[in-house]
């Protein structure tokens, strides 16, 4: 028997995904905090989720778990007391993890408590001071230049205090305890690619798998970003054992080419996957080796775990000039875009739950396929064309060895063509699963 086809499904549609970001873009998140609740429960509407709680002040690695960040309103009032920077209108007004204050202050203290992008004077940046308490509001760069009162009241309702830190985990048990594992942060405010698109195609491809029978069991992690990576393998060691390759997954609903960044191994089965997927259905595509920075696949890849963890987005972040401000909205993703990396995702999984070695049956010589109805690119067992120069190839290497993976890599063909060989030359009885 061979695997299930996971590259094929018509349930999902990208207008699904986009109504889901659509949902979370107005909740105000952070890496801790009721934001981060009220997200998870949106999210367990789909998928049924664990939500874990990690007491404020717990030791994980070097880190400690911060206080929790709560709010409720902030505002500055000018001298008229009329509200010109107003955190209901755009919660990324806020320095996110602002602390509490309600004052009067000059203008030249109010403008060190500032930020914003001069280069793109409409956009709102977002900024954030998570460990290191400070008070500050973001505004376009326009607002900022019509500020002109000698005094203005600033008003931050916030709360930070000892709580938790929160984050949701959907475990999919398959056939091996061998898992693979998806990641996302959960932890941006009102920004659409970096990360709501992430979220919602994780949403989306864990609802998916748990309705298939998998060899794999699949691990999604809805996380903090860096805090909650650190804080899940802290708690989790004894499950890092399990972990045979993931993507960390991020800025998947713009319009840009597909970028992967390998893991630290550089060559592992996920590496190797993604990169025959991207190198066979996309003619642009860009491929980083791997560096210390960036999400948490650097958490997931640092030398005391070395997990098999890349990323797979699409323009990476700091690459689009929307990145981490108010223009990264709901009109800079789109449900097509969302789709076609969900059918990117489906295709990794497909290759993994696939990747077997075969044996030939028929070793000596190369068998004839005309009379097994296998010659000159007629249907074959999948009802598509399999290509005869892919079939020999698959026979002459299936020597219980190589993988459908190496035999991909070896003929330059790709993976889906090779699988379905392989199914069509095992329904023969030509090939035999290892």
């Amino acid at each position: 028997m061979h695997g299930s086809d996971f590259s094929q499904h018509s349930e999902i549609s990208g207008n699904e995904m986009y109504r889901l970001i659509e949902k979370l873009y107005p909740i105000c998140r952070s890496i801790t905090g009721n934001g981060v609740r009220d997200s998870l429960k949106a999210i367990g509407e789909l998928i049924p989720i664990d939500t874990h709680e990690v007491k404020s002040g717990t030791k994980v690695f070097d880190w400690t778990v911060p206080k929790e960040w709560n709010i409720k309103d902030a505002y500055i009032k000018n001298g008229a007391g009329e509200k010109i920077i107003d955190f209901k209108d755009n919660n990324l007004h806020v320095l996110n993890y602002s602390i509490p204050i309600s004052k009067k202050v000059s203008n030249e203290e109010l403008k060190k408590h500032l930020f914003t992008l001069p280069e793109h004077p409409d956009w709102i940046p977002y900024r954030t001071s998570y460990y290191n308490e400070n008070w500050g509001f973001c505004m376009s760069h326009n607002q900022y230049a019509t500020l002109t009162d000698s005094e203005y009241q600033v008003v931050i309702d916030s709360e930070l205090k000892d709580g938790h830190l929160t984050y949701g985990e959907f475990y999919k048990k398959g056939d091996l305890e061998d898992e693979i594992l998806f990641s996302c942060h959960i932890c941006h405010p009102s920004l659409c690619n970096d990360n709501l698109s992430g979220i919602a195609l994780a949403t989306y491809l864990a609802k998916f798998l748990s309705n298939q029978t998998t060899h794999y069991s699949y691990r999604f992690l809805f996380i903090p970003g860096t805090i909650g990576s650190i804080t899940w393998l802290n708690l989790n060691e004894p499950k890092i054992k399990h972990i045979k390759g993931g993507l960390v997954i991020v800025c998947v609903g713009d319009d840009g080419q597909f970028t992967y960044k390998k893991s630290r191994q550089g060559n592992s089965e996920i590496d190797r996957v993604v990169l025959n997927i991207l190198e066979n259905t996309e003619s642009s595509h860009k491929v980083i080796d791997f560096y210390p920075y960036g999400y948490d696949e650097r958490q997931y890849c640092s030398p005391g775990f070395n997990l098999h963890v890349g990323s797979l987005s699409r323009t990476t972040h700091g690459e689009y000039p929307e990145y981490h401000t108010s223009a990264d909205n709901l009109s800079f993703v789109k449900p097509q875009n969302l789709l076609e990396s969900l059918n990117k995702y489906l295709l990794v999984v497909d290759a993994l739950e696939n990747n077997f070695s075969y044996l030939n049956m028929n070793p000596k010589c190369e068998p004839q396929l005309g009379k097994r109805g296998l010659y000159g690119n007629i249907g074959a067992g999948d009802k598509q064309p399999v290509d005869t120069m892919t079939l020999l190839w698959v026979l002459n290497l299936s020597d219980g060895e190589n993988s459908l993976l190496d035999i991909s890599e070896r003929a330059g063909v790709s993976f889906d063509e090779v699988k379905r060989a392989a199914h069509a030359l095992h329904d023969s009885g030509l090939l035999e699963r290892k």
